[in-house]
């Protein structure tokens, strides 16, 4: 079991070797790249390794085969249109999600379904034993800790830590001002309340996650969706408009691989936007969530690196990136931390003290920047050879986002579709996806899906995701059924 495993690791290792300097443009289209043979031969691998390396690229359609030539650099002709920027109402609205997504989410995380539903990473996505060792060591050395309460804004350790990370993003925070969460979730909540009471108005991306709406919706707050650009996130200039003419206040925003369409804003963007919410005096939370997952290091930026005013709220976690099973977030909250200094200690206190000294172990180990790098090679690879799944597979005249960085999908399918019904139809088949109208207040995107890819991702996961398109491609040429029939019904026989 061991050897197949090493076997299985060693050419999707390979592989990532070679999609790197393609997705870099080191290795330009239509340049020709070793032979099986040649490879094998300067890696010291097996044919068979090689071959099975070339599929998988073959299959990410970033390399392609020319009879009697050789392999090539793909010209990647598959690639769909991307979607066009949302179009929201230009009013704010109540939020009413909840059950929806949490079914999903249920369902999401139910062994007996092939999931693309949550936008979680799997357990093979890290080193285990890394966490392991690291949990091990924290408990030894500070075992005291298990059986007394902690209080204060967390782990002195981890603090530092957390304020040496940051530096990544461009931003110089003082650890002292750094207060550590149960999740990046808590504290956008904690920021939420400090800066807003019931029936004020929060601007945010459309799509947005469905837990930020989960978020207003329990805190009773107004949604106004701005539109967003599956590329260049948010429309600023629409935002500065819903300044000009509705009273928001607080911006909620992820600047990098926003979820689910996994757009990042340019720099100049995040300069102006850090400016404009100073102007106004309008609090921004920004999470920071996926920045080390971005292929580009100024996409990794954060927009409180532009901040000299302390109008930006920064909301981060590793639960994407380092470990998942910690569960720690953490927040830097500018003018408005002592306030949420209160909150925090009046909600959920402080966290377990042991796990912090933990993170703060994986975090200052030599081979972070090492993991990340792994971690977004290993996730592109697996999104481009997503994407060439549904370019073959999916329906004409679907749509398809391309982020660079995370592993998250965004589809739009032709507006024909039913999303919802969709779901419903894959679940008839043990197959979990999520449908568009969890990511907005208003109704909108019911043609659209997530697809979460950090789960894992073997041979059923690509049949899964083909079956996926199969079944909407069914739905196109469904004939027209008398009033009352279940289509899902139908489709399912």
């Amino acid at each position: 079991m061991q050897d197949s495993q090493s076997a299985e690791i060693l050419y999707q290792q390979l592989a990532q070797s070679i999609a790197a300097p393609i997705r870099a443009g080191t290795l330009m289209r239509g340049e020709r790249i070793p032979s099986v043979r040649e490879l094998a031969r300067s890696r010291e691998v097996s044919i068979g390794t090689v071959l099975q390396a070339y599929r998988m690229l073959e299959d990410a359609h970033l390399i392609e085969a020319r009879p009697r030539s050789g392999y090539f650099v793909a010209s990647r002709p598959l690639n769909l249109p991307e979607p066009e920027t949302s179009n929201p109402p230009a009013d704010s609205m109540a939020v009413d999600v909840s059950s929806l997504a949490a079914r999903v989410m249920h369902l999401a995380h139910d062994p007996g379904y092939i999931s693309f539903g949550a936008a979680c990473p799997s357990a093979d996505l890290f080193s285990e034993e890394r966490v392991r060792r690291a949990v091990s060591r924290a408990v030894q050395r500070h075992r005291a800790t298990l059986c007394s309460y902690t209080t204060g804004y967390g782990d002195e350790s981890l603090r530092r830590a957390i304020a040496r990370h940051a530096l990544r993003m461009g931003c110089q925070l003082d650890p002292q001002d750094i207060i550590v969460t149960n999740s990046c979730l808590e504290s956008i909540t904690l920021c939420l309340r400090a800066v807003t009471k019931p029936g004020d108005i929060v601007a945010l991306e459309s799509p947005t996650l469905f837990a930020f709406l989960e978020i207003l919706e329990n805190l009773h707050l107004r949604a106004l969706e701005i539109p967003t650009h599956p590329r260049t996130g948010f429309s600023l200039d629409a935002l500065q408009l819903a300044f000009d003419t509705q009273p928001v206040k607080a911006v909620l925003c992820v600047p990098t691989l926003s979820n689910p369409i996994g757009s990042s804003i340019p720099l100049a963007d995040r300069q102006r936007l850090a400016l404009m919410v100073a102007q106004r005096g309008i609090p921004l939370v920004e999470d920071v969530l996926y920045n080390d997952l971005a292929e580009q290091e100024d996409q990794r930026r954060a927009v409180r690196a532009f901040d000299s005013s302390g109008h930006v709220m920064m909301c981060g976690s590793f639960s994407k990136t380092v470990a998942p099973g910690l569960r720690l977030g953490w927040v830097e909250a500018g003018r408005w931390g002592a306030k949420l200094v209160r909150l925090k200690e009046s909600t959920s206190g402080s966290q377990t003290a042991f796990l912090e000294r933990a993170l703060a172990d994986l975090l200052t180990q030599l081979g972070i920047e090492a993991g990340y790098r792994q971690l977004r090679a290993t996730v592109a690879t697996r999104v481009d050879e997503a994407r060439g799944l549904i370019a073959r597979h999916f329906p004409a005249g679907t749509r398809l986002t391309d982020p660079q960085g995370g592993f998250i999908l965004w589809v739009e399918l032709p507006p024909a579709i039913d999303s919802l019904e969709l779901f419903k139809v894959c679940l008839a088949e043990n197959i979990v996806i999520a449908p568009g109208k969890m990511f907005s207040a208003t109704g909108y995107f019911g043609h659209c899906i997530r697809l979460g890819l950090g789960g894992r991702w073997d041979d059923a996961h690509r049949q899964a995701l083909r079956r996926v398109g199969e079944l909407a491609n069914s739905m196109m040429t469904l004939p027209a059924m008398p009033p009352g029939t279940d289509r899902v019904q139908a489709l399912v026989k």
